[in-house]
């Protein structure tokens, strides 16, 4: 089927969601999903003593995914109404049970749960990939983990740390977000066979005023679909305040790859560390040099879109009236999809660069290299002390040579040569330098706080999502 160029059509589908979530919230298992839903709530409806024949079920079974598209785009023009228009087409194609479908229901009685029915899965899909993603920057944070760089605090050189520790730091946040993402998925709550208005009058009266068989129905359709528990009261629809709680859980993954990206994006410009480049990749169409990191990039630019969303869902829970209004509708429609195929897209670009992230060690050495004469001070004050020197002096000398060094660097572009000048004053004259200068003295318990992390926090994780820890990432265009 040739392409239509002529009409807009979704970024977020054709250049960064996966298959398998575009596929998630596609047409065909929307729609599939509510007929199922209709199967089910007449299958219990059966079970509790309603008059629907086995004849009628196996119509239904029959026709589950079979979906005549342009019927119900027929049936909407001239009902205006999605669901009734869709209950039509089901019952064209399964006639013997057309008279008893949507009995008894309301439209969010099917709609409302199909949707929870699916941003559950779609939240499945995500914490398998951020699982894939904590896995991936655990092995670069062990490969790592002894590696001195610079930490940087307010993006001026500090303490030591290294390649491995900063890596565990980008880890963590994605271990909290993984840990929100699976309190959600275990606690959504099926809205269940509540009727018009949540009262579930209408149920009621099908059932001869059976309050039992009516609380039995609601919970046999939720376990039909896996769910432990319904909302334990709705208005018309389940409340829209589990919409927010989804997207600010998504929101959140957004938040912690745009951190580290903006950590990758200021360390390629130090030119220590660069996401993945292609052999044939082209980085500027005008410098030929360029390595830009696009990845990166792209990653921070849909981050910052998942966020914005958040703020969506949240008024929409506030704006709804009394038992339900409709304007949640339309907005729900492109925010909960847009949420997941961004964040979907976030998640297989951030696997693919943790998978290919490049390290270069003599840069980094060369760039600690410049800074470690200041942090040594302090040692080279100490070595001086224990050599019979007198700790106020030493600082004083130090404090002198430490000024002049950075005149030098600062004001002339020269080498800093602070541990020139204080091997060639007496006062420093029995300080072994090598040894002080050594900056493996100075990444503290970072290499060993690698290995627990991955050991206590990591190894769980891995052993829960062992089958989606290996899924290959192929980056979109």
């Amino acid at each position: 089927m040739t392409k239509d160029t002529s009409i807009y059509t979704c970024p977020l589908v054709e250049r960064n969601a996966s298959k398998e979530m575009a596929e998630l919230l596609g047409a065909d298992k929307k729609f599939s999903t509510w007929r199922r839903l209709w199967l089910e709530l007449a299958r219990a409806e059966k079970k509790l003593g309603l008059k629907i024949t086995d004849a009628q079920i196996k119509d239904m079974q029959k026709h589950l995914d079979d979906i005549d598209y342009k019927k119900a785009a027929d049936y909407e023009r001239k009902f205006r109404h999605d669901v009734m228009a869709h209950v039509h087409t089901f019952g064209d194609a399964a006639p013997k049970a057309a008279p008893i479908l949507h009995l008894g229901a309301t439209s969010c009685d099917i709609t409302d749960n199909a949707d929870i029915i699916i941003l559950r899965e779609g939240m499945q899909i995500l914490a398998g990939k951020l699982a894939a993603l904590i896995d991936r920057l655990a092995r670069f944070a062990k490969q790592h983990r002894s590696l001195p760089t610079l930490g940087f605090t307010h993006y001026q050189p500090a303490q030591l740390t290294t390649a491995g520790k900063r890596a565990t730091l980008w880890c963590a946040d994605f271990v909290a977000d993984l840990g929100d993402l699976e309190c959600r998925i275990e606690r959504i709550p099926f809205r269940g066979i509540k009727g018009t208005t949540g009262t579930q009058a209408s149920f009621l009266s099908l059932f001869g005023g059976n309050h039992a068989k009516v609380k039995k129905l609601d919970a046999m359709v939720a376990q039909a679909f896996g769910f432990k528990a319904c909302c334990a009261v709705t208005g018309q629809t389940y409340p829209r305040k589990i919409d927010k709680q989804v997207v600010d859980a998504l929101a959140s993954i957004a938040q912690s790859a745009h951190k580290m990206c903006n950590d990758i994006r200021l360390l390629a410009n130090l030119k220590e560390i660069e996401e993945p480049f292609e052999k044939s990749q082209v980085g500027s169409s005008a410098m030929a040099y360029k390595r830009n990191p696009m990845r990166c990039e792209r990653a921070t630019g849909l981050a910052r879109f998942v966020m914005s969303l958040a703020t969506s869902p949240t008024m929409t829970a506030a704006e709804q009236w009394l038992e339900r209004t409709l304007d949640d509708s339309s907005n729900r429609r492109i925010t909960l999809a847009e949420a997941f195929l961004a964040t979907d897209g976030i998640l297989e670009i951030m696997m693919n660069v943790a998978s290919g992230l490049a390290v270069y060690p003599k840069v980094i050495a060369a760039h600690v290299s410049a800074e470690l004469p200041f942090m040594a001070t302090e040692n080279i004050m100490m070595a001086g002390v224990t050599a019979g020197g007198n700790r106020q002096a030493l600082h004083e000398r130090i404090r002198v040579h430490s000024h002049a060094a950075a005149a030098q660097v600062k004001q002339h572009g020269l080498q800093n040569d602070l541990i020139e000048r204080l091997k060639k004053d007496p006062a420093f004259a029995k300080v072994d330098f090598k040894k002080v200068m050594n900056p493996k003295d100075y990444i503290g318990r970072a290499p060993q706080q690698v290995d627990e992390f991955v050991a206590e926090v990591v190894a769980p994780i891995r052993r829960k999502y062992r089958k989606e820890l290996n899924k290959k990432v192929e980056l979109k265009v």
